[in-house]
C-alpha cells in the first residue's frame, strides 16, 4: 500500500473502520464528518469517496441509488503502513531512534511507558 490519503480522506476511513456495520453508507459518513467538527459538502463527499476507491482504499456496490462502501484495507494495515513510512523518512527505519526519541523527549505518560515495557518484554519471550 504505497498510496497515500489526505487528511480529509483520513476521515473519512477513520468513519468507515469505525462502523460497527459491514457496510457504511453515505449519510452515516455525512454524520460521522459533522459529528467529528468536520462538516462536508455533498458533492466534496462524492469526489472524496471516489478518490478513496480509485486509491484502493474503498470499494463500492450500488444498490438501487445507493452505495454501500466497505473498507478494502483495514485500520491495522493502514496504521503499520504509515508507521513504516515514517519510521524510514524520519529515523532511517530504526525503530529504536523513534522509542529513544519518546523516552529521551518525554513524550510518553508513565502508563505508556509501562505498557510500552510489557509489550518489549512479553516480544522478547517469543522470540
Amino acid at each position: 500500500m504505497a498510496q497515500q490519503i489526505s487528511d480529509a480522506e483520513l476521515e473519512i476511513m477513520k468513519i468507515v473502520w469505525a462502523n460497527p456495520e459491514e457496510v457504511t453508507l453515505f449519510p452515516y459518513i455525512m454524520e460521522g464528518l459533522a459529528a467529528r467538527g468536520k462538516p462536508c459538502q455533498k458533492n466534496t463527499l462524492i469526489v472524496l469517496l471516489s478518490r478513496l476507491m480509485n486509491k484502493g482504499f474503498l470499494g463500492a456496490r450500488k444498490i438501487g441509488r445507493r452505495n454501500e462502501y466497505t473498507a478494502l484495507v483495514s485500520e491495522a494495515e493502514y496504521q503499520t503502513a504509515q508507521t513504516k513510512n515514517f519510521l524510514d523518512k524520519i529515523y532511517e527505519g530504526s525503530a529504536k531512534g523513534l522509542v529513544s526519541n519518546l523516552i529521551l523527549g518525554d513524550l510518553l505518560a508513565e502508563e505508556e511507558y509501562e505498557e510500552l515495557k510489557r509489550l518489549l518484554e512479553e516480544g522478547r519471550g517469543r522470540s
